[in-house]
């Protein structure tokens, strides 16, 4: 007898572990936890910081319109110090953390120590400012996805925009070396190549400098020797603002163009306002031309929180990561790592960010990102670039 007692005990809790293991991802109440690696100490500090703002807004506003699966979203950030060793020592944390997903980080090379470690782990990873091809076309991941667009995109649409809409003739492209702007670099590269092999232009310098120089003074030289129409720097502001500087001091007053990395507040007071305005940016939209109705409700908040708005595009779309995830837990109905993936993958359907429908491509890419051309105006604002 006592023996069937205890054998019928064993088979009660073997099956409410059963149910608590199948409820464990559907059925609690606790906070769903989603970690953000974002860059909040180091050279990008300023891009972490409007980053954890973004998404801390993007949280207030999904738990005010119930959270997901009955529960509410809450974000722990872990700090990868703008640079790849830091970036491994923060996904290990995120993994160590068991959340259900990860939004991050900022920067390609940054990203990628972290990309494959989620990878390993298979947790979902979202990034929101890693433009690098080889991210996703290389690698071909099954649990990382990005929100933000591709450097070939952004090469394409300033290959043709200086071309066509600038008239172009002579192009100066610089980088720093760094995976994200040497890949958009090599990316722009490509898609001016029908144009200089129709005669239509020519690429009068392709070059590099190091980043965290603060002397430029030898690059600005030879760039200006070459008498570029337009000058494209596809680095990032940190160095941007003292190069674009440099360069005026120089001589050179050629139309500067910098990647979606080169301009944004801190931009323009390196460079100073001066020099600032005028100068254009190739860009996805900024979050005051996004026109959706979480757009919306985003700027009421952020600036009621935050004061001025993100000055660039990758603090929103780290914001869309969160968008992205808490849509595919609500299509999947769970927080299991793999059904997340498979639905962000499979099953978007319904699924919109701050920037509009979030569906991504079968190897993470995000769908049908557009590009802009920004200028800096004389009070230090973003308007959309008038020919």
């Amino acid at each position: 007898m006592r023996r069937t007692v205890l054998l019928v005990l064993v088979c009660m809790l073997a099956a409410v572990l059963a149910l608590s293991g199948c409820a464990k991802n559907t059925g609690d109440t606790g906070d769903i936890q989603i970690a953000l690696q974002a860059p909040i100490t180091g050279d990008y500090a300023y891009e972490g910081q409007m980053a954890k703002q973004s998404v801390e807004v993007a949280a207030e506003l999904i738990n005010n319109a119930g959270g997901v699966l009955g529960r509410k979203i809450a974000i722990t950030v872990v700090d990868d110090g703008s640079n790849p060793k830091d970036s491994a020592i923060a996904a290990q944390k995120a993994v160590s953390m068991k959340v259900a997903a990860v939004i991050g980080s900022y920067g390609s090379s940054v990203t990628e120590p972290a990309e494959d470690i989620y990878e390993k782990n298979k947790m979902v990873s979202v990034g929101y400012g890693c433009t690098a091809v080889r991210l996703t076309v290389d690698k071909k991941p099954n649990y990382f996805f990005r929100t933000c667009g591709r450097d070939d995109a952004q090469g394409l649409f300033f290959a043709k925009y200086a071309v066509e809409t600038m008239g172009a003739k002579r192009i100066a492209i610089m980088h720093d070396n760094s995976t994200f702007a040497k890949g958009v670099a090599e990316e722009t590269k490509k898609a001016l190549q029908s144009y200089v092999d129709a005669g239509t232009c020519e690429i009068v310098y392709y070059d590099a400098i190091t980043p965290g120089e603060k002397d430029f003074s030898a690059a600005v030289t030879k760039l200006r020797n070459t008498n570029p129409d337009v000058w494209y720097y596809t680095g990032y502001y940190t160095e941007a603002g003292l190069l674009v500087r440099q360069a005026r001091d120089a001589g050179l007053m050629c139309p500067f163009v910098g990647g979606n990395a080169a301009i944004n507040d801190d931009f323009i007071k390196i460079a100073g306002i001066t020099v600032a305005k005028g100068c254009l940016m190739t860009q996805e939209p900024l979050i005051s031309d996004v026109t959706t109705p979480i757009a919306e409700q985003f700027r009421t908040l952020y600036k009621a929180k935050f004061g001025d708005l993100p000055s660039s595009p990758w603090p929103v779309y780290a914001a869309d990561g969160l968008y992205a995830i808490v849509g595919a837990i609500k299509n999947a109905n769970s927080t299991d790592s793999t059904a997340i993936a498979d639905a962000m993958h499979t099953n978007m359907t319904g699924v919109e960010g701050v920037t509009g429908p979030i569906k991504f491509t079968s190897i993470g890419d995000r769908e049908d990102v557009p590009y802009k051309m920004y200028e800096v105006t004389a009070e230090g604002k973003y308007i959309v670039h008038q020919p």
